[in-house]
């Protein structure tokens, strides 16, 4: 059952949902979502998905050691982009890190923070738009929330001017 959104009742703030990944356009999302929360009094909420779906079984210890490197390596990741959005707009992201299907994991987080607004992708500047925008469009019909689409090739000015 889908959660009523309660962003802007009293006591809830809208959020922002940037998700982070390795692409080279994932900035471009982070920065748009940083200037418009910024300017509209929203906070950013930052997920990072480890993709749990190619990992071969390890021994125990093995298995572990890898789990802890990925979560490191993601935690390392979203203080980044973090930090990139508190120097855009002097706001501190919500951080959060899931392991699984992105998509899934995605869509769960909207399910179950009912203050999430708006879902922030970017899409790369070439032919393709990238996995994540594919994937989350073909959804798109069944989404509780709005989802914003920044072009990768614009530029910090370029969406200085839009937000």
């Amino acid at each position: 059952m889908s959660r009523k959104r309660r962003c802007y009742e009293p006591g809830h703030r809208p959020k922002y949902l940037v998700v982070i990944d390795k692409t080279a356009e994932c900035d471009r999302a982070v920065y748009y979502a940083s200037r418009r929360a910024a300017r509209t009094g929203a906070g950013v909420l930052m997920l990072r998905v480890i993709e749990t779906g190619d990992r071969a079984p390890q021994w125990l210890g093995v298995a572990e050691i890898m789990q802890a490197e990925q979560h490191e390596e993601a935690g390392e990741m979203v203080a980044r982009f973090a930090a990139r959005a508190n120097g855009i707009a002097g706001i501190t992201p919500e951080r959060v890190i899931r392991e699984g299907d992105p998509t899934e994991e995605i869509l769960a987080l909207i399910e179950e923070d009912e203050d999430i607004a708006v879902l922030v992708l970017a899409a790369g500047d070439d032919e393709e738009p990238g996995p994540l925008v594919t994937s989350l469009s073909q959804a798109a019909g069944s989404f509780l929330i709005p989802m914003t689409i920044v072009p990768g090739h614009l530029s910090d000015d370029e969406l200085d001017a839009m937000t």
